[in-house]
């Protein structure tokens, strides 16, 4: 007999505190995830899970690899007629990054069944990458990989659309919130996590509790940002408000309470339209940060400690992002090039 999930999320306070698929398998999973993760990669693991057993209406025991390669074939067809695809990944059907999160989701899944050796569960159906095309390569190595995401470069906001996003801000509030991203390079996550005790205007500078991954960091920030703190503070936060979050709600039956990240993209979209800007994401005002921060000649180890990157490789994208510091370094080594190549035959030989 087939399984449908049924996504149940419980709430107190705005906090949600339980997310269930009516599954105990399952649902033991998503305890097990909440422990480690945070809300946001929790609910989107339980959509992902919902996803896949609505597309393969199995029990979790009974899915084959069979059924996976079906369920990647589903999520791949094509959405609005067979010749339209999207420039950016080539793709018909859902994003490649989002098919891929996907499967990651459901690996993890079995992952977690097989090592509890009492699901019944005995081999996660969800392989890593197809098998190398050359004869005795390593286990790992070479493989194809079941969806390819492509490695495309983020969108960057120009100075002058960033003073048009936050001139069409409303509040010292939102303004604060945009200038910790745009000026401190800080995720949405991070901004919405700041308490008031992380604030360390003498130095300015900001304690970042819960960092991706869990990394805590401490970050210089502009006193720009720190001026519209204290004004938001000041003239605008409730005196009555009972959480030690920075940023919350300032009006309607949640006033006082901690603003979420649907409300910050909600304020976001806002006012990127009253901005007239086609685009204008959290993510991009981060992007937007450590781009100019580089253009500007910041270290690349001291913009991962800013940008709390785990991985200098994470951090290398802002070199390509920076144009200003690849043309200089190709002008130089042009030049160097090119008096070399008009030296006499004997004085480019020494």
């Amino acid at each position: 007999m087939g399984f449908r999930p049924c996504l149940v999320r419980s709430a107190a306070d705005s906090e949600i505190e339980k997310i269930t698929l009516g599954h105990p398998l399952l649902d033991d999973y998503l305890v097990f995830v909440a422990a480690r993760a945070r809300v946001n990669t929790w609910l989107a693991v339980a959509y992902d899970l919902k996803v896949f057993f609505e597309v393969v209406g199995k029990e979790p025991a009974v899915v084959t690899a069979a059924d996976v390669f079906a369920f990647l074939s589903a999520q791949r067809a094509p959405r609005r007629g067979e010749r339209v695809v999207r420039l950016e990944d080539g793709e018909a059907g859902l994003a490649a990054r989002t098919i891929a999160r996907r499967l990651s989701s459901v690996r993890g899944l079995y992952g977690y069944l097989c090592a509890r050796e009492d699901t019944g569960v005995h081999r996660n159906p969800v392989p890593a990458s197809l098998a190398a095309r050359r004869p005795g390569a390593r286990r790992g190595r070479g493989g194809v990989p079941l969806i390819r995401t492509p490695r495309t470069l983020p969108r960057v906001l120009a100075p002058a659309e960033v003073d048009a996003l936050r001139a069409a801000l409303r509040t010292h509030r939102d303004r604060a919130m945009v200038d910790a991203m745009v000026l401190g390079g800080l995720r949405r996550c991070e901004v919405l996590g700041l308490r008031l005790e992380d604030l360390s205007a003498g130095e300015r500078r900001l304690f970042v509790a819960e960092g991706k991954g869990g990394r805590q960091r401490v970050v210089p920030v502009s006193a720009r940002v720190f001026a519209a703190v204290g004004a938001y503070l000041e003239s605008e936060r409730p005196a009555a408000a009972a959480t030690r979050q920075v940023f919350v709600v300032l009006k309607g039956a949640r006033r006082g309470q901690p603003l979420s990240a649907a409300g910050l993209d909600e304020i976001l979209d806002g006012a990127r339209s009253r901005a007239g800007l086609e685009r204008a994401s959290c993510h991009q005002l981060r992007h937007t940060c450590f781009t100019r921060l580089r253009e500007a000649g910041m270290a690349l180890e001291a913009i991962q400690a800013q940008a709390g990157h785990a991985s200098i490789e994470s951090t290398r994208l802002y070199l390509h992002l920076a144009n200003g510091w690849l043309e200089e370094e190709y002008l130089r080594a042009a030049g160097a090039i090119e008096a070399q190549a008009a030296l006499p035959a004997g004085e480019a030989s020494r």
